[in-house]
Parts: structure tokens; sequence; C-alpha cells
């Protein structure tokens, strides 16, 4: 398959990665997480987001969703979240399955939750026929690629604990909303009142596993055992630990994220000299959504694989890795600009 800009889980695994978990195959360690790889990333963790914090990992973002979210919640409670949340259009429903929880879907503003589109839904409390507000999700960086400023997840974080709710932050692409803003993570997740993160490295350069952080200890107390009933204790989770001591030694994560986020903005510059191509929302992380003329799609495609989003409006998704190139974003606008001209 040639590269393309379908999406950022279509990348390989960053070599660094790969040799630590090399390096991690030798010999025989405890299971299931009792092991110095294990132990040694969830020390990072808990370095940089506070002693408190607890560390789960799993195998992917979906589970690290259900994860977080069965841990917060009882099945009579409601989830609200933008309509073009991972949790509504991408888990196939299995928030809804694993949580018994209605999902509550609002329309977003350049694909975030606002507080006044959530106001409508805090009702019925204490009301035993209404489903019971339980949590916010809210997605970092968005599926729409912008990124919540931290007053904006302040004031959801604010909200959500006035009405005794929680606010969970689906973070599958933290590192580049962390270089978007140019904040340490802790700053603008746990600071501004996020009370459950998944945590992502797979469309970042890792092969697989993700964290789920909770801030508040006393949350997990039952977290263990929904995590293997739900399918996601990693057996050999040393090779998960491996990966995130790699992905944060000497700020790998850092460097992956911004280089990726760098090529988007260089994909925005070119095709913005376009006229014929729109782009619809703001550009802040490693993704760009575009309006395309039709006619253009399917050849482009061809030679650069990439994913329709709307395919009435002809908007397209066109995201960056930590291994695309300068040259291939050049080559991919010559393209669009050949294609334009027949």
């Amino acid at each position: 398959m040639k590269k393309g800009f379908a999406s950022d889980n279509n990348s390989g695994v960053h070599p660094a990665i790969f040799k630590a978990m090399e390096a991690a195959n030798q010999g025989h360690v405890v299971g299931y997480g009792n092991d110095p790889f294990t132990q040694n990333a969830i020390d990072i963790f808990k370095q940089r987001f506070g002693r408190e914090t607890e560390v789960f990992f799993v195998f992917n973002g979906t589970g690290a969703n259900v994860l977080g979210l069965s841990t917060l919640t009882h099945s009579f409670n409601s989830i609200i979240c933008a309509e073009t949340a991972h949790i509504q259009e991408d888990e196939c429903g299995a928030p809804e399955k694993f949580t018994g929880c209605k999902l509550i879907p609002v329309e977003p503003v350049n694909g975030k939750v606002t507080p006044e589109a959530v106001l409508p839904h805090l009702k019925g409390f204490e009301f035993e026929h209404h489903s019971q507000p339980g949590v916010i999700s809210i997605s970092q960086v968005t599926e729409m690629g912008t990124v919540y400023q931290p007053k904006e997840i302040i004031a959801l974080a604010d909200l959500a604990h006035k009405h005794n709710m929680f606010l969970h932050m689906d973070g599958a692409r933290i590192a580049n909303a962390a270089v978007s803003l140019n904040l340490e993570f802790k700053t603008f997740t746990k600071d501004c009142g996020v009370d459950v993160l998944s945590f992502g490295g797979t469309k970042n350069g890792m092969m697989l596993g993700e964290a789920v952080l909770f801030f508040n200890p006393e949350l997990t107390k039952l977290t263990k055992y929904i995590r293997k009933q739900s399918m996601q204790l990693y057996s050999k989770m040393r090779f998960v630990g491996a990966q995130f001591q790699a992905y944060f030694e000497n700020d790998l994560w850092r460097e992956t994220a911004s280089h990726s986020n760098k090529m988007a903005k260089l994909l925005e510059k070119e095709v913005s000299r376009i006229p014929e191509i729109k782009i619809t929302q703001p550009v802040e992380a490693n993704g760009i959504f575009a309006i395309v003329p039709p006619e253009i799609i399917e050849p482009l495609k061809e030679q650069f694989f990439f994913y329709m989003w709307d395919e009435i409006k002809s908007e397209v998704r066109w995201m960056c890795s930590f291994d695309t190139t300068e040259q291939e974003i050049l080559d991919f606008v010559k393209l669009i600009r050949k294609l334009l001209a027949k």
C-alpha cells in the first residue's frame, strides 16, 4: 500500500519504539503488569501528572474509553459528547454496550463540545424516569482536527462538577494537542479539571497500548475488575510499558507529534494556494478537512489514499503522520494541480 493521508493509524511503528520492545523481549518477567517495564512506565505518568494518578494500560483507544467511562458510570447514566465523537461514530456502540449508558450527542462547534450545547441536557436529576447525566466526554484533538484551549476545558469541567458529573477526555491524539498548545500534558488535563484521560500513543508512533489515567484514586476501586472483564488486561504488558518508556524518553512523543503537525501546516499552506480547494476547519494539529472538486477525488486516492469525510459536501480528511515527508506533500499538491488542469 502506498503512503497516503488516510490515517495516522496507517503509519508504522517508530524505530525507537521497536527497539524498546526488542530490548524488553529478553527472558521472563511476571505477567499482567507486575514487571519493571510496566512499573517504570506507570512511574513516568505519575511524575508527569502527580503521584496520586492511577494508571491502567489497555490494548487500544476504544478499550481505553470504555474502561474510563465504565468506571465513572452506572447503566442508568447518560454520557454527553459531540456528534462527531469517536465514542459516538467509530466505536461500534462499544461504550453503550459495556457501560449500558445512553450517549447523548450534541452539535459541536468546530468539533468542540460547548457548555451551551450541554446545558439543555442537564435535566431530570433525581427523576427516576430520566437517564441521569453522568459524564461529559470530549476529544483532544477533536475529530475535526481542532484543539481545545485550556479555558474551554475548564468551562466544561466546571459545568460537569457543578452538577456532580465527571469530565472525560479521549486523548487519542493528545501529543498533537500538547505540541499545538505548547503546554505540558498536565496543564490542559488534570489542572483544567479533567477527571479521567484516555492517553493515546498508537497514532503517534507506538504499536499498541493506551493508558487510562484517573486523577482521583477513589474512583478506581473497581477499575481492575472492569479492565479484566472487558478483555483489556494484557498478559505480556511489559511490551506496552516498554513502548511508553521509549515514547517519553528524550521527549520522543514531542518529536513525532511536532513533525506530523508541521506537515499538516505545510499541506494547508500549499493547498490554500489552490482556489478550487476550500479548507473547512482550522488546522491546529495533524489533520486537514477540505472540500475538493468531486471529479478529482478518485484519481487522487489512487495515488495517495485518503478518506471521504462528507460525501454530500465533497469534504475529505487528510491526516499527516510522524513519517510523512515534505516531498510527499509537494507531490500530492502537484497531482492536485495536474488533475484540476485537465
